[in-house]
C-alpha cells in the first residue's frame, strides 16, 4: 500500500503496527483511559455527565417513581381499609342474620306453643262435647230404662194375673175367674 506522504510501506506485521500508529500522531502505547494527559477531560466529562444524570434523576424519574410508589401505597391502604370495611360490614351482617335466626326460631317456637295450647284446647272442647253428648245419651238411656221399668211394673200386675191363672189351671185343671185373680194379686 501506498504512503500518502511518498514513504515506502513496510511489510509484515511490524509494518502494520508502525503505519497504524504512524496514521495516528503517537509514539506511545497503552490505553488512553489511564494516561495522565487525558484525566482532566475525562474529568470534566464525568462531571457533567453526573450533573446531568443527577438533574434528570432528581427532577424527572425520581419523582415519577415517588408518584408510582405513592399511588401504589395508596391503592394498597385504600385496598386495606375497603377489605376491613367489607370484613366489619359482613361480621353485622352475620350478627345480624344470627339474631334474625334466634328471633325466628324464638318466634317458631311460640307458635308451635300456641298450635300446641290450640290444639289442647281444642281437643278439650271435643273431649268436652263428647262427654256432655255421652252424658246427654246416658241421661236418655236412663230416662227409657226409667219409662221401660215402670210400664214393665205396670205390667206386673197384668202379668202375675196370668202367671197366677196359668198355675191355678195347671194345679186344679180349673180355670179361675178374673175376681178372684184380682183379690189373691191384691193381697200379695
Amino acid at each position: 500500500m501506498a504512503d500518502p506522504h511518498g514513504a515506502a510501506a513496510p511489510h509484515g506485521a511490524d509494518a502494520t503496527h508502525a503505519t497504524t500508529a504512524a496514521e495516528h500522531g503517537s509514539g506511545g502505547g497503552g490505553v488512553p483511559q489511564f494516561q495522565f494527559e487525558h484525566w482532566g477531560g475525562q474529568i470534566a466529562y464525568l462531571l457533567v455527565l453526573f450533573v446531568i444524570l443527577y438533574v434528570l434523576i432528581s427532577r424527572v424519574f425520581a419523582p415519577r417513581m415517588r408518584k408510582v410508589l405513592d399511588e401504589r401505597a395508596g391503592t394498597i391502604a385504600g385496598a386495606l381499609d375497603a377489605a376491613k370495611r367489607v370484613q366489619a360490614e359482613a361480621e353485622d351482617q352475620a350478627r345480624a342474620a344470627a339474631a334474625e335466626v334466634a328471633g325466628a326460631r324464638g318466634q317458631a317456637q311460640q307458635l308451635a306453643a300456641e298450635a300446641r295450647a290450640k290444639a289442647s284446647a281444642e281437643a278439650a272442647q271435643r273431649t268436652a262435647a263428647a262427654d256432655a253428648e255421652a252424658a246427654a245419651k246416658v241421661a236418655e238411656a236412663e230416662a227409657r230404662i226409667s219409662a221401660t221399668r215402670e210400664t214393665a211394673m205396670g205390667n206386673v200386675g197384668a202379668i202375675a194375673e196370668d202367671t197366677a191363672k196359668a198355675i191355678v189351671e195347671k194345679l186344679t185343671g180349673k180355670t179361675a175367674s178374673a175376681v178372684e185373680l184380682k183379690a189373691a194379686g191384691g193381697n200379695a
